[in-house]
């Protein structure tokens, strides 16, 4: 790493990369859900010609995906909570960040099955 660089790649920096994607991604998904939402007003057929193309694999993926960027980007910012306000944040930011990361699995893998049992089910059959 060349001296002087200002982002070295460690915990930290990636950690505010992702509460930032998250949150970007989070918004989008907002913004589209009121436009869906708002076509019930305009036209009840229009909007759920909209939601029955939701139900697909694919946007049942991108579901989950939305799961783990919340889930994400609430336990990170509960982190950066605790940095900000508890004296000792800044010493623990680091196994703050880790043990967010080790919930977050916990907590992706328990909702893994739930989210995705529909689209399981319609590619590899009912079991």
């Amino acid at each position: 790493m060349p001296a002087g660089t200002l982002y070295r790649g460690r915990e930290g920096m990636w950690s505010w990369v992702a509460h930032r994607v998250t949150g970007v991604l989070i918004f989008f998904f907002l913004f589209v859900h009121v436009l869906d939402t708002s076509l019930v007003r305009v036209s009840p057929e229009a909007y759920d010609d909209v939601v029955a193309t939701y139900k697909n694999p694919i946007v049942n993926v991108m579901e989950y995906g939305l799961v783990a960027a919340i889930l994400f980007h609430a336990l990170n910012g509960l982190r950066v909570i605790a940095v900000d306000f508890w004296s000792k944040g800044p010493k623990y930011q680091k196994q703050m960040l880790w043990s967010v990361v080790g919930i977050w699995v916990v907590l992706m893998a328990g909702a893994f099955y739930p989210i995705l049992q529909h689209t399981l089910r319609e590619l590899f059959g009912k079991g």
